[in-house]
């Protein structure tokens, strides 16, 4: 009798060691997960988009950027409100006026739609570019993808290619592929701009419908992407 309650006993302990060993190994995982999910955060942010100046030597010779036209003093970075979820729609559905109706962030339903400024607050002429980057693409979503960027009310529509073919998307002008220079898909110049010249200008996101490279597949894709203004300087001498 006396030799089954040690036996019992042992086996008691044992069950406790491994019940401790599980429950260690379960709070691990868990605060594993909780970092990992911080992490992934942080690095796609709800597909956040910044407009950012090339350096601050930018913001010390005049060229500013900002989305408000009550409080034009220039900025580092700009970042416009994200959305969680965009479905499908056609551009038919976006409003006319989408350009003009706010400035800032002023998304709808489905599509992302930035307003800012940029403004030569310097004493000499110069020239910039904007470039769109992008950071991360997951399932292929860009295939799909349309950006509209307008310009003192003038606007131009960009696309990748059509993945069949590799023609452009109807009334689109394609992404661009520059060497030494991975994931920049839009690069444009202003020339000429004079002090106290000011550009209105607003990006428009949102995943075409219409577009035969939307199918199913990319059910569940993000896109992190970012714009850069850049400064160049003309010499007058």
């Amino acid at each position: 009798m006396a030799k089954e309650v040690i036996v019992t006993a042992d086996k008691v302990r044992k069950r406790k060691k491994i019940s401790r060993v599980v429950r260690r190994s379960l709070l691990i995982l868990l605060i594993f997960l909780v970092l990992l999910y911080i992490i992934l955060d942080v690095i796609y942010s709800e597909g956040r988009f910044t407009v950012t100046l090339d350096s601050n030597k930018t913001l010390e010779s005049g060229l500013a950027i900002f989305d408000s036209l009550n409080n034009s003093h220039g900025k580092r970075k700009l970042e416009a409100t994200p959305i969680k979820f965009m479905d499908n729609i056609s551009y038919k559905w976006i409003p006319e006026n989408v350009d003009t109706e706010a400035e800032g962030s002023h998304n709808g339903q489905n599509y992302i739609a930035y307003t800012f400024f940029v403004e030569n607050q310097g004493n000499r002429v110069i020239n910039y570019h904007y470039e769109v980057i992008v950071d991360d693409i997951i399932k292929n979503v860009d295939e799909a993808i349309r950006i509209k960027i307008y310009r003192n009310g003038e606007s131009k529509t960009y696309a990748k290619r059509n993945f069949i073919d590799n023609e452009p998307e109807r009334d689109t002008i394609p992404f661009k592929d520059i060497e030494n220079a991975e994931g920049t898909i839009i690069l444009e110049k202003v020339s000429d701009f004079k002090p106290d010249d000011l550009d209105r200008i607003t990006v428009l996101v949102w995943l075409e419908g219409d577009d035969p490279d939307c199918t199913d597949a990319l059910i569940g894709g993000e896109l992190k992407m970012h714009m850069v203004i850049t400064e160049e300087h003309i010499d007058q001498s």
